[in-house]
């Protein structure tokens, strides 16, 4: 059975086949080629000498065109095939993995609240980032096989020249490197990639952790103890790429020491057939191992890439759901065991931790609910709502990708918010920085109430729209979120403990219990759109 990232990957390999058949192709004629050339250079530098030694007779029947033009040709294809093979395989890989991250970051998005919003900033990174790009060895190395079967098939097809025994010393040298470089990698290597995998993730939170924490580390004079911390994460991270640097040295240092050993053996076995031919054999025997470094490599890394590969099945296997159909823009609306009509507007109260702000994320899908949510019917203000670290407009049109100018001052105008961007020399361009930290508090939560007016929908869900603002502008806000309801006829659930815009909702509920306005007695909440 395949899981979620097998048939993604597959996808992709049958999407980018052209392009991985001509790196397979160069890295086949890559691993012949090198190997023929070097092993004709030996025989081609000794053979000259004997027979220059031999006299002036000798030297004048011995072929040189031939043999140097073998050396030139092989040359040139060596080098076209490996630009070759790294162009078209890396660019493969790139475009593969540049449509796996946006699959990843879908999946991320569908899975349960109860799994997605557990994930800090530092692990959906790690995810998006470290995992994906370790999974660029799954297309990368494709050709190392192809490679090192040519290369060693041309060693040992040249080494058979000067007798078997020094092709099957060549043979045998080349299982045991690449067993001995599988058990390396397993037990010394493995364990050292996934530790970095783990650790950069880690370090990646604390970063975003105290970083969105500056201003209050510095207040509280913890601004050394946060740079302590960030140390420590990041001396763990260099401890774990030191243990990965000394696991690939041990298998380098094994792959040189198997190698040393084959040439002189190759060498003793080939010297009957002659000195040209011995030295033929020994440079063939470098040549051969040499061509298995790309597998060893790709067991080196397989360490890291085994645990990516288990992180993002677990999250591609959620799937992203289709969204709920919209009957209609004045369908009725199942609330707490009422029916709210178009244009509604319904306002829940209730003290801090009383599971206001829980039943409306219930009421859009981000937590279990037995029917699904139609969430193309809301226009959504959380109450912690999170900016992009971009400008105002791209905070926007998150809302509404293709909005004009024009519409996004207009949100603007009734958040309360564009005299202040107007102001900014850049105006719509004006970066607001990272979550929003170069606005104040107020500017950012009416920024993010600007957005919510931006998205066409039939009901606007604000949860806590005014907090933070003082009387003044909280009641312009409200006067023209009033004036912005009766003109469209959106209906408005609003979650709000503050009596200025409660005010402007004919219908009352307290979550303590306590009701205002018609009885609503349920705490279920169940859209039926």
């Amino acid at each position: 059975m395949t899981s979620p990232l097998d048939d993604l990957i597959r996808a992709q390999k049958r999407q980018r086949a052209g392009a991985l058949r001509l790196a397979i192709l160069s890295a086949v004629t890559v691993g012949a080629a090198s190997t023929l050339l070097l092993g004709l250079s030996g025989w081609f530098i000794v053979a000259s000498a004997i027979a220059g030694g031999a006299g002036l007779a000798a030297a004048h029947a011995f072929n040189v065109l031939l043999p140097s033009a073998g050396i030139r040709l092989l040359a040139i294809l060596r080098t076209a095939a490996r630009y070759g093979e790294r162009l078209s395989g890396h660019a493969a890989a790139l475009r593969a993995l540049a449509a796996i991250r946006p699959a990843v970051f879908q999946s991320l998005a569908a899975a349960p609240a109860s799994e997605s919003l557990t994930l800090s900033r530092g692990e959906a990174s790690a995810r998006l980032v470290q995992d994906v790009d370790a999974i660029e060895t799954r297309f990368v190395r494709l050709s190392a096989p192809w490679n090192a079967a040519a290369g060693l098939g041309s060693g040992l097809a040249v080494t058979l020249l000067a007798g078997w025994v020094p092709a099957l010393v060549i043979l045998t040298a080349a299982g045991l490197a690449m067993l001995l470089a599988q058990i390396l990698a397993r037990r010394v290597s493995a364990p050292a990639r996934a530790e970095i995998q783990s650790r950069t993730g880690a370090l990646k939170d604390s970063v975003a952790a105290l970083v969105s924490a500056s201003a209050e580390l510095r207040a509280y004079g913890l601004a050394d103890w946060a740079g302590e911390a960030l140390n420590a994460r990041a001396t763990a991270l260099d401890a774990a790429r030191r243990n990965a640097a000394r696991a690939q040295g041990f298998i380098v240092l094994a792959q040189a020491v198997i190698t040393g050993l084959t040439v002189a053996a190759a060498i003793a076995f080939a010297a009957p057939a002659g000195p040209a031919l011995a030295a033929l054999a020994g440079l063939a025997a470098v040549m051969s191992l040499d061509a298995l470094t790309s597998l060893a490599n790709a067991f080196d890394q397989d360490g890291g890439a085994r645990q990516a590969r288990e992180r993002l099945d677990a999250i591609l296997r959620h799937r992203p759901r289709p969204a709920v159909a919209i009957a209609s823009p004045t369908a009725p609306l199942r609330l707490l065991d009422r029916t709210l009509a178009a244009g509604d507007r319904l306002a829940i109260t209730g003290p801090s931790g009383c599971g206001k702000t829980t039943a409306v994320e219930t009421l859009l899908g981000l937590r279990e609910t037995a029917a699904p949510a139609a969430r193309d019917a809301f226009a959504w203000l959380p109450q912690d709502a999170g900016l992009v670290a971009g400008t105002v407009a791209e905070n926007l049109r998150i809302a509404a990708p293709k909005a004009s100018d024009a519409e996004l001052w207009a949100v603007l105008e009734e958040a309360c918010l564009a005299e202040r961007i107007r102001a900014a020399p850049e105006g719509l361009a004006t970066y607001v920085g990272d979550d929003g930290e170069r606005l104040s508090g107020g500017e950012r939560r009416r920024l993010a109430l600007a957005r919510a007016y931006l998205r066409d929908a039939p009901w606007l869900l604000l949860d806590e729209p005014t907090e933070g603002l003082d009387p003044e502008t909280e009641t312009q806000v409200v006067v023209r979120l009033d004036a912005r309801l009766k003109r469209t006829g959106q209906g408005l659930i609003l979650v709000s403990h503050r009596p200025a815009p409660v005010a402007i909702c004919p219908k009352v509920v307290r979550m303590d219990g306590q009701e205002k306005g018609p009885a609503i007695r349920s705490p279920s909440l169940v859209p039926t759109l």
